[in-house]
């Protein structure tokens, strides 16, 4: 069961329990406008991946700022979005057995719902599911365009696959999935650049050859928050994956835009909140985040707006801040860190604690948002 929030609505910044999963409304709000602006702009759909914020609460203010609904990875995901109210579910993931595709298939009866196939048993597998649930279910066609995961090879491979999806009377096709996620990382510009342009290559060969054998690709989806703004001006992608924009990790700002800066087009919004439990010297502050408050497959969190201060040496319960004495807080002091990567890091909590105003003197707790879809791995 979750845990009782570590704030109540109303309380001060400072009142907050540490270690919390804190929202800075303003900067998300301000990331939820920008995304919105740049895809009505540039006329391509967005549908944001619900896997980094596991929050219908979040989903619903995305498509209140116009994406036509919601990505996820897993089943149970998708479940607890329709049941928060989100009605256009896309599980951008294969899905292999009875049970879950039945669970799947029963989603359909109150919302649209589709999913990715890259072999002929998806395809034979998903069509059964919608038959025994009476349904139909939407279907994209996976391609490799790179990372090397899931996904059938571009062109005649997808185009027998999409060929079978169109005979099944349960099934609708609807086009391809195309998403490079190893890109998304990639440091510079030009690398990100050269990546999306071979898997952009992949995507129109396949498109082309669908429409040879009498298929209508309606969309090409995929793309993530390092790569969106390439992706849209290729011209192939019509719909927009991205989904840490809302917060924007650490990893994330490592990226570089052409002039070398750091990559900007979204603010931080996401930290953990850690309280100062020890400082036995001046140059080492004890925090109580550690491990099971902060995900570091992606890096070490990043202390803000604390320089001369480091995250290092994490372990259960304990992050170690090291570094100039004088930019290291007291006992007792509360710290923000940038996570690392923000979609593990929000599945290690229970709860969003959102505050409004919180880099200024009257920051307070606006909401509390649980995280509904934590441990949502089936």
């Amino acid at each position: 069961m979750p845990m009782p929030p570590p704030a109540q609505i109303g309380q001060s910044f400072h009142e907050i329990d540490t270690p919390a999963l804190v929202l800075d409304l303003d900067a998300f709000e301000r990331n939820l406008v920008a995304m919105a602006a740049f895809t009505q702009a540039h006329g391509v759909r967005l549908r944001p991946h619900a896997k980094t914020h596991k929050s219908p609460e979040i989903a619903l203010r995305q498509i209140a700022h116009g994406a036509v609904g919601q990505c996820c990875q897993k089943v149970s995901e998708a479940e607890v979005l329709v049941a928060g109210g989100v009605t256009d579910v896309l599980v951008s993931n294969e899905i292999a057995g009875a049970a879950k595709l039945d669970r799947l298939a029963r989603l359909a009866r109150e919302a649209r719902i589709g999913l990715c196939v890259d072999h002929p048993d998806g395809v034979r597998e998903a069509a059964e599911a919608a038959a025994r649930n009476d349904v139909i279910l939407d279907v994209l066609v996976e391609i490799d365009v790179g990372g090397r995961r899931c996904g059938v090879a571009p062109g005649e491979a997808a185009v027998r696959l999409a060929e079978a999806v169109a005979r099944s009377n349960t099934l609708r096709f609807k086009g391809i999935q195309a998403y490079h996620g190893t890109a998304q990382h990639m440091r510079s510009i030009d690398e990100r650049s050269e990546a999306i342009e071979r898997a952009g290559l992949s995507a129109r060969n396949t498109v082309d050859r669908l429409a040879q054998a009498g298929l209508n690709c309606e969309f090409v989806s995929g793309a993530g928050t390092g790569t969106f703004e390439i992706e849209t001006q290729s011209g192939i992608w019509n719909e927009i994956q991205a989904g840490s924009y809302i917060f924007m990790d650490a990893d994330y700002a490592r990226n570089r835009q052409a002039n070398g800066e750091p990559f900007r087009s979204f603010e931080h919004a996401l930290f953990i909140l850690a309280g100062v439990m020890s400082k036995p010297v001046p140059d080492r502050a004890i925090v109580d985040a550690g491990h099971k408050a902060a995900a570091i497959d992606s890096g070490l969190p990043i202390p803000f707006r604390r320089e001369g201060a480091v995250y290092t040496k994490p372990s259960d319960e304990h992050g170690v801040l090291t570094g100039d004495p004088a930019a290291l807080p007291h006992r007792g002091e509360h710290v923000l860190l940038v996570p690392g990567h923000c979609d593990p890091t929000v599945n290690l909590h229970d709860w969003y604690v959102c505050v409004r105003g919180m880099h200024g003197p009257d920051a307070h707790v606006e909401a509390l948002w649980p995280v509904a879809a934590r441990g949502a791995l089936g």
